[in-house]
């Protein structure tokens, strides 16, 4: 069955906080090396799928820079490939993408151009590695007009996804998105596989009026079409939230992770930067960590995500935390529990995540109240600083923004 990947990579993810001021969340880096949409992409070529298209909008300058041919996942082909996707005006003023299905909408120009049987619609922020052709094959036999790929869910987590009740035969009998209360445990994934001529022809006529999958077609489709769920089993996690994109980052440092990044049966491609190998100081200390190359560590590091170019300082330690790509951690820091991105400056002596104050964040307190603290890019923490728990300091703040060397617990800079 010949399929078209199409990716959804536009949404403005505001539950990130500070990570996706600048920038779209598949592009947020995740274990160190890669970035999100990595694993998509790899799930992609992995499944003998080299006709991609990745549907942008929300900030996309540093994926577009990221994916740029396509070359590390094999896409940059004559034909088929790689195609980055971007909205665009309108006669009728139209332009700027209100949900998944009208994305998709916008681009049904591209998609009756391809020579496909089904198009397999893909969510970009999600860290998974599934075959999809497992999936194409049970669509194909079962002869749906609609598959949606669906897995277990803890009662307490319905309220975050779609939820389907199934037929013993498959066939999805109802489909509703993030409810209050269900009685059903099978979630469904933001993976679906459409007829192509289904899928143009209800985004243009039958639910030309529809703007989003979850909410608006596949409820309408389960009561019309023929639309089935296909189970899957293997590591898949939505890291929408900060806590939940922390929880899977700090998992890959178990003796046995459940996410594999070095098994050579399905390997994560991702567009790497050519630096020397990662130093550990004489006088450096690491335990249960994850180095990448051109890290240099003179420090303390426990239990953390150590991105490529990153500097720990003589007499720094830094725990429990994820360090994003180039930031420099002074001498005699101390950062503890915190998620820093890129290219910051942690100046000498200074502390994040200090003391036992949990305090949860002023400004978003359903966000920050698990202790966590968060560093927005190019910013430069001044030496000696202390800042607290589930403080947010935004992008490219710098000395002249602490007017005060202390910030309290739940407090925003």
């Amino acid at each position: 069955m010949k399929a078209l990947a199409m990716i959804m990579a536009g949404g403005e993810s505001p539950a990130l906080s500070v990570l996706t001021t600048q920038r779209a969340e598949p592009v947020v880096p995740f274990a160190g090396k890669f970035r999100i949409i990595d694993f998509v992409l790899s799930n992609c070529v992995n499944s003998d799928i080299f006709n991609v298209a990745v549907l942008t909008q929300y900030q996309p300058r540093e994926l577009i820079e990221h994916i740029a041919l396509g070359k590390p996942w094999d896409l940059d082909r004559a034909t088929g490939g790689v195609r980055v996707l971007q909205p665009y005006p309108t006669r009728d003023g139209g332009g700027w993408q209100r949900g998944t299905a009208d994305a998709i909408r916008y681009n049904l120009g591209f998609v009756q151009e391809q020579n496909v049987d089904a198009v397999l619609i893909l969510a970009g922020d999600h860290v998974y590695k599934m075959d999809y052709r497992k999936l194409l094959t049970f669509h194909e036999q079962t002869n749906a007009d609609v598959t949606l790929a669906v897995r277990e869910v803890s009662p307490f987590d319905a309220y975050r996804f779609g939820m389907v009740k199934t037929e013993l035969d498959g066939r999805i009998s109802n489909f509703e998105e993030k409810p209050r209360r269900t009685r059903s445990t099978l979630a469904s994934m933001g993976i679906y596989v459409f007829k192509r001529d289904v899928l143009i022809d209800w985004l243009l006529r039958e639910g030309k009026d529809q703007v989003d999958f979850g909410r608006e077609v596949i409820p309408s489709l389960v009561k019309s079409r023929r639309v089935y769920a296909h189970h899957f089993d293997g590591y898949w996690v939505d890291i929408g939230t900060l806590q939940a994109y922390w929880e899977a980052n700090m998992a890959l440092l178990a003796e046995t992770p459940a996410l594999e990044l070095d098994d050579p049966r399905w390997v994560i491609h991702t567009r790497s930067e050519e630096r020397p190998p990662a130093w550990v100081g004489a006088e450096a200390r690491v335990d249960g960590n994850l180095l990448c190359d051109g890290c240099r560590i003179e420090g303390r590091v426990e239990r953390s995500i150590i991105s490529p170019g990153v500097v720990v300082a003589h007499g720094a330690l830094v725990r429990d935390s994820i360090i994003m790509r180039d930031t420099i951690i002074g001498e005699g820091a101390i950062v503890d529990r915190a998620i820093i991105d890129t290219d910051v400056v942690v100046g000498a002596k200074a502390e994040i995540g200090a003391g036992d104050d949990n305090t949860p964040n002023r400004h978003d307190p359903a966000r920050f109240s698990t202790g966590l603290t968060v560093i927005g890019t190019a910013s430069h923490i001044p030496a000696g600083a202390h800042i607290g728990r589930n403080c947010v300091i935004r992008p490219h703040r710098n000395a002249k923004d602490f007017s005060d060397k202390t910030v309290a617990s739940g407090e925003t800079i």
